[in-house]
């Protein structure tokens, strides 16, 4: 039996201008989802948002106190970071993916967010005819959002056809050909779908993205969270796989949010490749008056006039836990395995219940369990299961939001807790009686 009726559906959307569930942004459907809740009594199952459901890191927590106590809160911060973190990062990028980065090119930014904000910006203003970003989706919807803030045109494909290096080269080869495409970006793991690319892939993304002249923007926001592979040992392999080893146009952006669950102090980084960084564009130099350099232009004349740098404290913070991971201190590995365990328990009960996952392999295994996946069920549509889950109170969002061209929704794992897995059960059981395929 469904919980919320078609008409409280309605209502709950039409309260908050919300004129379509199956477009709905992830902010829409959390309205919408507290809505209901909030006029019926009625809790919902939240697996919109991807907020962290762990603590935040104790050791960010204390150096960020010690480093007010010592009084940075009285001063601006540098615009392009403060050493302890520059250096921090180049150590760890060297420690995890086992990437040179100098200190210089590693620019704090308040979320990575800021850093695609910016960076889309650099990258399509630096070489007239080539103002275009190359999604391969699914992605986050807010990239796309940033866009069209920007003004700048996009262009996109769904892997899901595509995965492995003899279907990928040709696809890539398609839309990169015209020449006007700065920027591809992509995120590994995976938003929405937590598929990550494999070394293959990312070889025939880097080769190209040299041949073409495309700045490679690296989402890894859920950084060595593919738990299938023994990663996160400081200076040993495996290392992480990246497309760094293939092309010096890449920036890699690294977030604090999940590995260290600090998204409230918004902090991230902007890893650019040294070639990169040091790069000369007389078109950027003739945009902003200034030399041209990539790096110091992204820097000074464009993240700074969003964010005016990043909280001081908050780097310290991030630094510190940057420098306790490279020690051994921090395993945040072991930190967010739980986002696992959550997921396997969670994928069962659906699949139980005559769902199936969407993206559910990679190029030479399983789709590993983690923060996010893919869910589907039967023949249904996008925009039939969105509103269908919202009756038996379980809100997400639909893949369609994403760039993707399969039918189903993404569902989140970070904010399940034991006392709702049976209440999944319970629910999914109702759905499964009520809608037999």
């Amino acid at each position: 039996m469904r919980l919320f009726s078609e008409e409280a559906i309605a209502a709950a959307c039409a309260a908050n201008n919300v004129s379509d569930l199956a477009s709905a942004t992830i902010g829409e459907v959390l309205l919408v989802a507290q809505h209901l809740e909030r006029t019926t009594g009625i809790p919902f199952i939240r697996m919109d948002q991807g907020s962290p459901g762990l603590p935040a890191n104790r050791y960010g927590i204390e150096a960020e106190k010690r480093a007010l106590d010592a009084g940075v809160g009285a001063k601006y911060p540098p615009a392009d970071g403060v050493p302890a973190l520059k250096e921090a990062a180049s150590r760890f990028v060297k420690a995890y993916i086992d990437v040179d980065v100098s200190p210089r090119s590693c620019v704090p930014t308040t979320g990575s967010v800021a850093a695609s904000f910016g960076s889309f910006a650099a990258c399509c203003q630096r070489i007239p005819g080539k103002d275009k970003v190359l999604f391969i989706d699914p992605g986050f919807p807010i990239q796309k959002a940033q866009l069209r803030i920007l003004g700048i045109d996009w262009v996109a494909f769904d892997i899901y056809a595509y995965r492995g290096a003899a279907k990928l080269r040709p696809k890539l080869e398609e839309m990169l050909s015209g020449g006007d495409v700065a920027a591809i970006i992509y995120s590994n793991p995976n938003n929405p779908a937590w598929i990550c690319l494999e070394e293959e892939e990312l070889q025939v993304i880097g080769e190209l993205a040299t041949r073409y002249d495309a700045v490679v923007m690296e989402d890894l926001a859920y950084f060595c969270m593919d738990y299938r592979k023994d990663l996160g040992h400081p200076f040993v392999p495996p290392f992480l796989p990246t497309v760094a080893r293939y092309t010096d146009n890449y920036i890699l952006m690294l977030s604090s949010s999940k590995i260290y669950s600090y998204a409230g102090q918004r902090m991230a980084l902007a890893c650019i490749s040294d070639k990169l960084f040091e790069k000369q564009y007389p078109a950027l130099a003739e945009r902003y008056h200034d030399a041209g350099v990539f790096g110091q232009t992204l820097v000074a004349s464009i993240l700074y006039m969003i964010t005016s740098g990043c909280t001081t404290s908050t780097q310290y913070g991030y630094a510190e836990m940057m420098r306790l991971s490279c020690d051994g201190t921090i395993d945040f590995i072991e930190d967010t395995r739980d986002y696992e365990r959550r997921a396997a328990m969670v994928k069962e009960i659906f699949l139980r219940h005559g769902f199936h996952i969407v993206y559910d392999r990679d190029v030479t295994q399983k789709v590993g369990d983690g923060f996010f996946f893919s869910l589907g069920y039967g023949d249904w549509s996008s925009a039939r299961l969105v509103p269908a889950l919202i009756a038996y109170g379980v809100s997400c969002i639909s893949l369609s939001t994403t760039g993707s061209r399969q039918e189903g929704v993404r569902a989140c794992v970070s904010l399940m807790h034991e006392d709702l897995y049976p209440l999944l059960d319970e629910r999914m059981a109702m759905f499964e009686q009520d809608n037999r395929k």
